[in-house]
């Protein structure tokens, strides 16, 4: 049996408030009160609680991302985990996306992780440092735009059932990505 990290139990702390009420309304004071811990200890591991989303979010998405490669693991497969997950937590994941804001949303820091993931792999792939312009700008309309119809896909209670959402925006893959993500 493996013991929980500090950060893993404040993690599990602030997904259980969650499903309980909107985002915006929990407090550090209440994330650390629900799982014993102190304020200092919250701080010690993340800025605030938008920082603390976005770890969940990357360590959630790294799970699938980090199999791209493996056992003939492609996109493809990660769009369709992704959307699985999603749904079986909508609740949490509307959440997230209707009660942050700015540049802390979950919707921002989403966009940001995955950007940053396509670009990784661009240059991994080209074994190269920096990105070309054009495939960066490519990768932030890509990103931009299915993050955008997962929020109307989430929010909007589509009849569209994961599988199909995935397929999507599997297809939606601008060409010059594909190499990338795909082979």
């Amino acid at each position: 049996m493996k013991k929980k990290s500090t950060k893993e139990l404040l993690a599990e702390s602030f997904l259980e408030l969650a499903e309980k009420k909107p985002i915006n309304k929990i407090t550090i004071a209440n994330i650390v009160k629900n799982c014993e811990v102190t304020q200092p200890t919250f701080y010690r591991y993340f800025k605030d609680k938008y920082d603390m989303i976005a770890w969940i979010y990357a360590r959630l998405a790294g799970q699938f991302i980090g199999k791209i490669g493996q056992n003939g693991y492609v996109w493809k497969d990660t769009l369709l985990d992704g959307m699985r997950f999603y749904a079986e937590n909508r609740e949490f994941m509307v959440n997230a996306l209707k009660h942050t804001g700015g540049r802390e949303s979950f919707m921002f820091q989403m966009s940001e992780m995955n950007i940053e993931f396509i670009k990784n792999e661009i240059k991994k792939k080209l074994g190269i440092e920096n990105c070309p312009e054009d495939l960066i700008s490519v990768t932030k309309i890509y990103c931009y735009g299915t993050n955008q119809y997962l929020y109307e896909w989430l929010t909007e209670k589509s009849d569209v059932s994961f599988e199909q959402a995935a397929q999507f925006m599997e297809k939606s893959m601008p060409d010059i990505l594909r190499p990338f993500l795909c082979e």
